[in-house]
């Protein structure tokens, strides 16, 4: 029985995972390295994520301080930053990309809450498709008689246990990175 939950939990563990990504992407008032860590860079001809061709600090809360790893590409990498849509200039300092962060207006952060909550709610729907994929593998099973009748309710009922703590921990997860973007 706890057979035909190990994938689904460990596949709504991934979905819990992959939100916390989402959400480090999504600014507060604080600069977090992350927030620009995905952006796309064009390398050489190749769409490159900027974490894989510079090193982020994040030196103070306002700003964050970039230093490619191939100094050639420093234009591309100040390009990209540019074309961004954290509404940010970036500026050279040598062999550094200097990107200071502007103080958040309510109704940007009220944008960022709002983005936060279509995160979420992505998240929640993709564990619903999880557990609308193991029910109907656990109906498979029952039809050919892999498993009784009882047994298919019992891992039904465990399944939605399972659904619940997850969509109730992205919940609290959406509440929580509301709450951090909110506070000025």
């Amino acid at each position: 029985m706890d057979d035909s939950l190990t994938e689904p939990k460990a596949l709504m563990g991934k979905s819990l995972d992959s939100l916390k990504e989402a959400f480090q992407s999504i600014r507060t008032g604080r600069a977090n390295p992350a927030l620009v860590e995905g952006i796309v860079v064009n390398y050489y001809g190749a769409p490159t994520p900027l974490r894989n061709l510079a090193a982020i600090t994040a030196p103070d809360t306002r700003s964050l301080a970039i230093s490619p790893f191939d100094v050639s590409q420093i234009s591309a990498v100040e390009k990209a930053l540019r074309d961004c849509d954290l509404g940010v200039n970036p500026s050279r300092d040598g062999n550094t990309i200097r990107v200071a962060l502007p103080a958040l207006t309510e109704e940007r952060r009220k944008e960022y809450v709002k983005l936060a909550k279509q995160k979420a709610e992505g998240a929640k729907i993709a564990v619903r498709n999880i557990r609308r994929k193991a029910r109907e593998e656990v109906e498979a099973e029952a039809k050919s008689g892999e498993i009784t009748e009882d047994e298919q309710d019992q891992i039904f009922s465990e399944l939605d246990k399972l659904t619940k703590k997850f969509t109730d921990e992205i919940d609290s997860m959406a509440e929580v990175k509301e709450k951090e973007i909110l506070t000025v």
